[in-house]
Protein backbone atom coordinates (compact mmCIF):
# COMPACT_ATOMS: atom_id res chain seq x y z
CA UNK A 1 0.00 0.00 0.00
CA UNK A 2 2.88 2.35 0.66
CA UNK A 3 4.03 2.11 -2.85
CA UNK A 4 0.71 2.88 -3.98
CA UNK A 5 -0.43 5.51 -1.87
CA UNK A 6 2.77 8.09 -3.23
CA UNK A 7 0.22 7.42 -7.17
CA UNK A 8 -2.42 9.53 -5.40
CA UNK A 9 0.06 12.44 -4.88
CA UNK A 10 0.54 12.42 -8.86
CA UNK A 11 -2.29 12.08 -9.94
CA UNK A 12 -3.83 14.66 -8.29
CA UNK A 13 -1.22 17.40 -8.37
CA UNK A 14 -2.69 20.11 -8.27
CA UNK A 15 -1.82 21.41 -12.02
CA UNK A 16 -4.07 18.83 -12.95
CA UNK A 17 -7.60 20.00 -11.35
CA UNK A 18 -8.35 22.74 -13.07
CA UNK A 19 -8.37 20.25 -16.03
CA UNK A 20 -10.29 17.57 -14.67
CA UNK A 21 -13.03 20.40 -13.02
CA UNK A 22 -13.49 21.29 -16.75
CA UNK A 23 -13.48 17.67 -18.04
CA UNK A 24 -16.26 16.84 -15.83
CA UNK A 25 -18.16 20.08 -16.59
CA UNK A 26 -18.68 19.50 -19.93
CA UNK A 27 -19.34 15.67 -19.75
CA UNK A 28 -22.05 17.42 -17.58
CA UNK A 29 -23.24 19.80 -19.93
CA UNK A 30 -22.34 18.66 -23.39
CA UNK A 31 -25.75 18.97 -24.40
CA UNK A 32 -25.52 22.75 -24.02
CA UNK A 33 -22.00 23.08 -25.68
CA UNK A 34 -21.37 22.32 -29.39
CA UNK A 35 -17.56 20.03 -30.13
CA UNK A 36 -15.41 23.42 -31.30
CA UNK A 37 -16.67 25.21 -28.27
CA UNK A 38 -15.77 22.08 -26.05
CA UNK A 39 -12.44 22.07 -27.11
CA UNK A 40 -11.88 25.60 -27.44
CA UNK A 41 -12.19 25.99 -23.78
CA UNK A 42 -9.92 23.02 -22.98
CA UNK A 43 -7.42 23.82 -24.90
CA UNK A 44 -7.52 27.35 -22.96
CA UNK A 45 -7.48 25.90 -19.67
CA UNK A 46 -4.78 23.36 -20.69
CA UNK A 47 -2.66 25.94 -21.49
CA UNK A 48 -3.12 28.55 -18.62
CA UNK A 49 -3.16 25.91 -15.53
CA UNK A 50 -0.95 23.33 -16.83
CA UNK A 51 1.56 24.14 -19.56
CA UNK A 52 2.24 27.41 -18.50
CA UNK A 53 3.03 26.64 -14.93
CA UNK A 54 4.91 23.63 -15.84
CA UNK A 55 6.83 25.69 -17.84
CA UNK A 56 7.36 27.71 -15.06
CA UNK A 57 8.58 25.23 -13.22
CA UNK A 58 11.37 24.11 -15.42
CA UNK A 59 12.23 27.12 -15.22
CA UNK A 60 12.38 27.62 -11.75
CA UNK A 61 13.98 24.76 -11.28
CA UNK A 62 16.48 25.45 -13.73
CA UNK A 63 17.47 28.74 -12.09
CA UNK A 64 17.74 26.51 -8.27
CA UNK A 65 14.44 28.84 -6.87
CA UNK A 66 12.69 25.83 -6.68
CA UNK A 67 13.64 21.99 -5.53
CA UNK A 68 10.65 19.78 -7.40
CA UNK A 69 7.35 19.79 -8.51
CA UNK A 70 6.03 19.11 -5.44
CA UNK A 71 7.71 22.22 -3.50
CA UNK A 72 8.53 21.26 -0.31
CA UNK A 73 10.05 24.33 0.76
CA UNK A 74 8.00 27.15 2.37
CA UNK A 75 9.56 30.17 0.81
CA UNK A 76 9.71 28.41 -2.55
CA UNK A 77 6.00 28.44 -2.83
CA UNK A 78 5.21 32.34 -3.30
CA UNK A 79 5.87 32.81 -6.70
CA UNK A 80 4.10 29.49 -8.11
CA UNK A 81 0.96 30.61 -5.90
CA UNK A 82 1.17 34.36 -7.28
CA UNK A 83 1.72 33.51 -10.72
CA UNK A 84 -1.19 30.80 -10.55
CA UNK A 85 -3.10 33.54 -9.12
CA UNK A 86 -3.03 36.09 -12.03
CA UNK A 87 -3.86 32.99 -14.30
CA UNK A 88 -6.90 32.09 -12.54
CA UNK A 89 -7.81 35.77 -12.49
CA UNK A 90 -7.36 35.95 -16.83
CA UNK A 91 -9.10 32.44 -17.07
CA UNK A 92 -11.90 33.83 -15.41
CA UNK A 93 -11.62 37.24 -16.98
CA UNK A 94 -10.74 36.41 -20.75
CA UNK A 95 -11.63 32.06 -21.18
CA UNK A 96 -14.46 30.84 -18.17
CA UNK A 97 -16.25 33.82 -17.81
CA UNK A 98 -19.68 33.99 -16.20
CA UNK A 99 -21.83 34.16 -19.04
CA UNK A 100 -20.06 31.31 -20.98
CA UNK A 101 -20.28 28.53 -18.33
CA UNK A 102 -21.38 30.08 -14.96
CA UNK A 103 -20.96 26.86 -12.55
CA UNK A 104 -17.07 26.17 -14.16
CA UNK A 105 -16.35 29.88 -13.82
CA UNK A 106 -17.01 29.99 -9.90
CA UNK A 107 -15.01 27.11 -9.38
CA UNK A 108 -12.28 28.67 -10.60
CA UNK A 109 -13.26 31.85 -9.32
CA UNK A 110 -13.26 29.46 -5.46
CA UNK A 111 -9.68 28.26 -6.29
CA UNK A 112 -8.63 32.06 -7.04
CA UNK A 113 -10.23 32.42 -3.11
CA UNK A 114 -8.04 29.27 -1.98
CA UNK A 115 -4.43 30.13 -3.73
CA UNK A 116 -4.99 33.83 -2.05
CA UNK A 117 -5.79 32.19 1.43
CA UNK A 118 -2.70 29.66 1.09
CA UNK A 119 -0.37 32.47 -0.15
CA UNK A 120 -1.94 34.64 3.01
CA UNK A 121 -1.07 31.25 5.07
CA UNK A 122 2.54 31.63 3.33
CA UNK A 123 2.80 35.44 4.69
CA UNK A 124 1.60 33.68 8.29
CA UNK A 125 4.61 31.40 8.16
CA UNK A 126 1.86 28.25 7.90
CA UNK A 127 2.21 25.73 5.45
CA UNK A 128 -1.24 24.47 3.64
CA UNK A 129 -1.91 21.65 1.88
CA UNK A 130 -2.19 22.77 -1.88
CA UNK A 131 -3.04 18.73 -2.53
CA UNK A 132 -6.15 18.78 -0.43
CA UNK A 133 -7.27 22.43 -1.92
CA UNK A 134 -7.37 20.90 -5.27
CA UNK A 135 -8.65 17.33 -4.55
CA UNK A 136 -11.50 18.71 -1.60
CA UNK A 137 -12.33 21.39 -3.71
CA UNK A 138 -12.52 19.43 -6.99
CA UNK A 139 -14.56 16.82 -4.85
CA UNK A 140 -17.17 19.96 -4.03
CA UNK A 141 -17.36 20.82 -7.52
CA UNK A 142 -18.45 17.55 -9.07
CA UNK A 143 -20.64 16.82 -5.50
CA UNK A 144 -22.96 20.17 -7.06
CA UNK A 145 -22.52 18.67 -10.59
CA UNK A 146 -24.15 15.82 -9.41
CA UNK A 147 -26.81 17.73 -8.40
CA UNK A 148 -27.04 19.66 -11.58
CA UNK A 149 -26.91 17.25 -14.21
CA UNK A 150 -27.79 13.65 -14.70
CA UNK A 151 -24.55 12.83 -16.03
CA UNK A 152 -22.75 12.30 -13.22
CA UNK A 153 -23.37 9.28 -10.99
CA UNK A 154 -23.58 8.76 -7.12
CA UNK A 155 -20.59 6.27 -7.91
CA UNK A 156 -18.42 8.98 -9.15
CA UNK A 157 -19.22 11.51 -6.56
CA UNK A 158 -17.91 8.34 -4.02
CA UNK A 159 -15.30 7.43 -5.45
CA UNK A 160 -13.76 11.42 -4.96
CA UNK A 161 -14.73 11.35 -1.52
CA UNK A 162 -11.97 8.33 -0.94
CA UNK A 163 -9.89 10.07 -3.23
CA UNK A 164 -9.65 12.92 -0.36
CA UNK A 165 -8.75 10.07 1.94
CA UNK A 166 -6.42 8.41 -0.15
CA UNK A 167 -4.52 11.70 -1.52
CA UNK A 168 -4.29 12.77 2.61
CA UNK A 169 -3.02 9.69 3.30
CA UNK A 170 -0.19 9.66 0.37
CA UNK A 171 0.75 13.20 1.69
CA UNK A 172 1.43 11.57 5.01
CA UNK A 173 2.87 8.54 4.07
CA UNK A 174 5.62 11.14 1.88
CA UNK A 175 6.16 13.25 4.91
CA UNK A 176 5.11 16.01 2.66
CA UNK A 177 2.67 17.50 5.16
CA UNK A 178 1.18 17.47 8.91
CA UNK A 179 -2.37 16.56 9.99
CA UNK A 180 -3.35 20.39 10.61
CA UNK A 181 -1.92 21.32 7.40
CA UNK A 182 -4.17 19.07 5.43
CA UNK A 183 -6.69 20.06 7.82
CA UNK A 184 -6.42 23.67 6.20
CA UNK A 185 -5.64 22.58 2.98
CA UNK A 186 -9.57 20.84 3.53
CA UNK A 187 -11.00 23.95 4.75
CA UNK A 188 -9.35 26.35 2.57
CA UNK A 189 -10.76 24.32 -0.87
CA UNK A 190 -14.33 23.14 0.29
CA UNK A 191 -15.46 26.92 2.16
CA UNK A 192 -14.93 28.92 -1.18
CA UNK A 193 -16.74 26.30 -3.38
CA UNK A 194 -19.82 26.08 -0.94
CA UNK A 195 -19.91 29.56 -0.69
CA UNK A 196 -19.89 30.59 -4.57
CA UNK A 197 -22.42 27.31 -5.07
CA UNK A 198 -24.69 29.13 -2.65
CA UNK A 199 -24.01 32.41 -4.18
CA UNK A 200 -25.10 31.73 -7.91
CA UNK A 201 -28.23 29.84 -6.82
Amino acid sequence: MKKILPLFSYIFHPLFISLYAAIFYFWSFKDFYNAPEIYVALIQVTILTLLIPISLFYLLITLGKVDSFMIPNLQQRRIPLLVNCILLYLLTEKSITIERAPELFYFYFGALISTLLAFIGLLLKKKISLHMIGISALTVFIFFLSLLSQNLGIEIVASFLASIGFVASSRLSMRAHSVSELVWGFIAGVLPQIILFYWQL
